[in-house]
This record gives C-alpha cells, structure tokens and sequence, in this order.
C-alpha cells in the first residue's frame, strides 16, 4: 500500500521539508543571532550570500505543501475502491485513526505555508530585508508542525490494510451522527444558507474596504477564517444536498468524485486559495509600520485583497450555479 506512487509522493514532500527546515535551523539560529544588514563584516556577507540560497529552498518545500493538500485529498478519494464499505474519501480517511488527524494538520500546514510565504515576498521587496529574523523565527516554530504532518501521514499510510471493512460517508456526515460533523450536518438549510451568503458579503465587503481605504486589514483575514468555516458548514447543511439531489446526503468528499464531475474542486480551490490570500492580509499586517515596508505592505496586501474577493465570488457563483441546477426543492 505504501509503495503507491501518491503515497511516496506525499511523504516525500513532506519528509524533504522536514529535513530542509532541520538543516536549515542551526543557520536559522545563526541568522536571528548575528543579522545586521548595516554591518560589513565577513559574517554578514556569508549570511547574506547563503541566505538567498536557503529563502529559495524553503519557498520550494513550502510551495509543495500548497500542493501536498490536493494531492492528498485526491489520492484518498482514488483509494477508495480498495477499501471494503468506502464510497469516497471518507472511507479510506476512516480505515484507521490517523486518517483524519493526517488530513487536518496537513490543512493546517497548507495555510501557516502560505502565509510564510507571503511574508518572504514582503520582505524580499524591502531594501533592507527587515523580516529576516522573524521569517526565520518562523520557519523554527513551524519545524514541529510539518514533523507532525510527516509522522501522521507516515502512520496513516503504513497502518492501511486492504483487508479491513471501513465506514462510510453517511455514518460521519448525518444530523445523526456525533461530534462536529453531525452537528454541522443538522444545522437547519435556512440559517446555514443565511450564515453562507452573510459571511461570504461581509469578507468580500472588509476586503474591497481594505483596497480602498488600506484599513481594517486584520478584519480581511478573521472574516477569511470565519468565511471559511462558514462555508465548510453550508457544504455539508445544505449544498451537498442540492448536488446530490438527495435530502440526507451530506458528504463534503463525494462532490470530488468523477460522476459527479468533479464539482468538488471547482468549490474548494477558490475556497482555500481566497482564505489563504485572506489570511496572508493579517500576517502582514504587523510589519505596515517599518519604514522600508510602508508602501510594500498596503500595496500586497491590496493584490491579495483583490485575489481573496476574486476567489469568494467564484466560490459564491459556483455554489449559486449548483443550487439554480439541482431538481432538489429544499426550501419553499
């Protein structure tokens, strides 16, 4: 099972990232202890001849975990048929306990990456790169979490048996079922679709405001993280039911398959790509005041404004289109 070229893939990219960031932190240490860009010393110079080689081998590890989320997802919906009572996705992420957990810190990577990401493009436009040591920092206190995304992936892919009967879809994603995902499943379709459109016009409304008056930037990224979970609740409560044409169909991983055309990815890639831009607004935020960064700061933040309000209003179309399609009356 582990030998599947996905699998290899993934714990590939995830252990290239583990090992780049463990080499890279005793010079990470060496950076946050002796950076002085208005030094001259032989020191300095080593730093910042090396530091252009290492800013550009973690922009590449951490540009695959933007990846790796996909790519994992789609090898658990393909792996599926291997697994007794698997339907989609749900089914192999169920056929033991690391499945779920894997799928979560690998999201949660997926958006401490971009936002790395988007603080290493700020600071690579300052003249006097005033983000080194913090960028750094950072690359240190997220050595944990890709580690933890490499240990779960591996005990996730290594534990998975063919000859195993696994749950499917409609036992965690039920108004029966217990835990969050039932509790999102049962939330009434009106106050979910009301909680869908409003959190979805608020983000888009802060973010146009941050493009025009270049405040309230902090308000983009939490209206982009309760956007997102907002969106994720109308899913499973009231969309999936529209796309399967079914009233207890709540599967948030069946949209992925190939009968229903994908659909899956047409919601979810503008989805997290508009939060992830959302959430890089914040993470920027704190570094508008530096002196070099003044401009830099509000006019990125601008660009990532206009790529979160694309990204929600493809997200919201796309939703709109599929619910103006279904032949499911839902609500009267």
């Amino acid at each position: 099972m582990i030998f599947q070229p996905s699998i290899i893939a993934l714990l590939l990219a995830s252990g290239l990232g583990v090992g780049m960031l463990l080499t890279a932190t005793p010079f990470a240490l060496q950076v946050i202890r002796y950076w002085d860009i208005g030094s001259g010393s032989e020191l300095q110079l080593t730093l910042e001849r090396r530091i252009y080689l290492f800013s550009t081998l973690v922009t590449f590890v951490l540009a695959l975990q933007l990846v790796s989320l996909l790519l994992f997802v789609f090898n658990a919906d393909r792996m599926a048929v291997m697994f007794v009572g698997a339907m989609c996705a749900v089914g192999t992420l169920n056929a033991n306990s690391y499945g779920f957990p894997a799928l979560s810190a690998q999201t949660a990577m997926f958006f401490l990456a971009s936002m790395w990401l988007t603080i290493n493009h700020v600071d690579t436009r300052g003249r006097d790169y005033p983000l080194v040591k913090i960028k750094y920092g950072l690359l240190i206190a997220m050595l944990p979490m890709l580690a933890a995304v490499l240990m779960l992936q591996w005990r996730y892919f290594s534990g998975l048996r063919t000859d195993i009967i696994t749950s499917c879809c409609g036992s965690l994603f039920s108004s029966e079922a217990h835990g969050l995902s039932g509790d999102l499943s049962a939330l009434p379709p009106g106050l979910a679709l009301i909680a869908f459109y409003g959190s979805l016009t608020l983000v888009v409304g802060a973010a146009v405001f941050y493009s025009r008056y270049r405040r309230g930037g902090y308000v983009v990224a939490a209206g982009s993280a309760a956007a997102m979970f907002a969106a994720v609740a109308g899913i499973l409560s009231f969309l999936s039911l529209y796309l399967y044409e079914h009233p207890h169909h709540h599967c948030p991983f069946c949209i992925l398959k190939p009968e229903y055309d994908y659909q899956g990815y047409w919601l979810y890639v503008p989805l997290f790509t508009a939060t992830a831009a959302g959430l890089g607004i914040g993470a920027i935020q704190p570094f508008r005041g530096m002196a070099s960064l003044s401009d830099i700061v509000p006019e990125v933040s601008v660009r990532l404004a206009a790529v979160a309000v694309g990204g929600y209003l493809l997200f919201a179309a796309i939703a709109t289109l599929m619910v103006g399609r279904s032949n499911l009356i839902l609500l009267e």
